[in-house]
């Protein structure tokens, strides 16, 4: 009986160091050489300093941005407390915030329907990406903002685009953050 112990408690240590810590290295050394950008978190470089991220949204206020989902995490886009906002559908602190929010963006883009990832929050509250027509939806604005015309925007949100990935997984998409750097190298 003593040694069945003895065999589990070694057993679960080999265990615990194999695939807890070797298993996660043999992973982590792989991807860092068969996708070293994307292992070290698809970063986004601008002169030479890190300014984001591919794979996390970040704030946009200026008008003369593109904006990103709304984020329920911590105080808005920060990493260390991803997540959403979890409250039902029922809620009218939720119902009362998706109305708030579509008002504000009616307002601002007259006789356009609102789209619903402009005032909806991703399950992570990072999403880094929007629809297409969330970026459509803004191009007026940032081209009256810029004092470029708006097919030249349309063209740049065109330009953007992510397709499905393989043809068939997800939906197409526009990285913001992607988005924002290309409307900063037009200038104005």
């Amino acid at each position: 009986m003593h040694s069945v112990w003895k065999t589990s408690i070694r057993f679960t240590i080999v265990t615990a160091i194999l695939l807890g810590l070797g298993y996660p290295l043999l992973v982590t050394g792989i991807a860092g050489v068969i996708f070293p950008r994307k292992a070290a978190g698809s970063l986004i470089l601008k002169d030479g300093q890190v300014i984001g991220s591919e794979l996390l949204a970040q704030s946009f206020t200026s008008d003369k941005y593109f904006h990103p989902r709304p984020s329920a995490a911590g105080s808005g886009y920060d990493a260390t407390s991803s997540g959403g906002s979890n409250l039902a559908q029922s809620s009218k602190t939720l119902v009362d915030r998706l109305q708030a929010s579509i008002d504000k963006l009616a307002a601002e883009n007259p006789g356009h329907p609102v789209p619903i990832d402009l005032v909806t929050t991703s399950a992570s509250g990072l999403d880094p990406d929007i629809t297409p027509d969330a970026a459509y939806f803004q191009a007026p604005r940032v081209a009256k903002i810029r004092g470029i015309g708006e097919e030249r925007i349309r063209a740049l949100i065109d330009q953007s685009t992510a397709s499905r990935q393989l043809g068939v997984l997800g939906e197409p998409r526009v990285n913001v953050l992607d988005l924002n750097l290309a409307l900063d190298k037009m200038g104005k």
